[in-house]
């Protein structure tokens, strides 16, 4: 029965709980296709490693094996849901104001296809952590072309150098990044202003994946497309360090050795996908590990 008093209209208004209905549905179907594709590229993944490997069909039901196979679906799909969450983020990172490091160069870290500057904040957290203060990250436009995104990089490069006053900075990339780091080193005369690159999860020789992308930059991407083979054919430059990071467990890099190159620094990691190189301890730790020997 209505007593005659007054309720304040945001006790009974059912609209807060309306909005975080809807917001966790939205994060549910989020999830849902982050799975999904997760779930697919392993698939695809599996495909591949057992034609190369026939061998591979006589051991997939085994524990260990199937084990692991949950591990990596588990972790991979958390890590790419984590990454789409924290990826409106990037369309609002503040400015990065140039400062100088103790000596150390800076850093420019360049993100994959289809992500932000948002994927980078756990390395970026670490690599604080551990000493480097000089970091900044590039937005990298999935839709423009692959000379206009080495360009951007070329002159944040020395813009940064200009500011900083170094001589040098140190590339890290991950995934696209890491080919756009090498067109800038090797083909844009970029190799006296890089003192490090650093790779991670980048698909050198091209991913069997890349006709799935709906981004024009992934057309330079194809196993044996015009980019790659002019990319690797031109000469490394041997006075810069070049170390590549890659999981023999790549969702996305198919096969997995097309994340190596010849010439650079190979570390082969395993037990992680495609953002796990972004995220899980090994990696990290392989990252800080190069960069350590090469600022020694």
């Amino acid at each position: 029965m209505f007593d005659g008093r007054v309720v304040p209209w945001h006790n009974w208004c059912p609209c807060k709980d309306l909005n975080m209905h809807i917001f966790f549905n939205m994060l549910a179907i989020v999830f849902a296709i982050v799975a999904l594709i997760t779930l697919l590229s392993y698939a695809i993944y599996w495909y591949e490693s057992a034609n190369l490997s026939p061998q591979l069909l006589e051991q997939r039901f085994a524990p260990r094996r199937l084990l692991l196979a949950l591990r990596l679906l588990v972790s991979e799909t958390l890590l790419l849901f984590v990454s789409v969450v924290l990826h409106p983020l990037g369309w609002i990172w503040p400015k990065e104001k140039p400062t100088v490091d103790g000596g150390k160069p800076p850093i420019i870290l360049l993100h994959g296809l289809f992500h932000n500057r948002s994927c980078w904040w756990w390395l970026k957290w670490r690599l604080k952590r551990a000493g480097y203060r000089t970091i900044y990250s590039l937005h990298l436009s999935a839709w423009h072309d692959i000379e206009v995104l080495t360009e951007l990089i070329a002159k944040k490069v020395d813009r940064l150098r200009l500011q900083a006053g170094v001589e040098q900075v140190i590339l890290i990339g991950h995934s696209m990044g890491g080919i756009l780091a090498r067109n800038y080193i090797q083909r844009r005369g970029g190799a006296a202003r890089v003192a490090h690159c650093i790779q991670l999860g980048t698909p050198n020789g091209g991913s069997k994946l890349a006709p799935f992308a709906v981004s024009p930059l992934a057309r330079n991407l194809l196993p044996g497309s015009t980019f790659l083979a002019e990319l690797n054919a031109s000469k490394l430059p041997s006075d810069i360090p070049l170390t590549s990071i890659y999981s023999r467990h790549d969702n996305i890099v198919i096969p997995a050795a097309s994340a190596r190159l010849n010439g650079s620094r190979e570390i082969e990691l395993q037990g992680m996908g495609h953002m796990g190189l972004l995220y899980k301890k090994s990696a990290v730790a392989a990252v800080l590990k190069a960069l350590e020997d090469s600022t020694a």
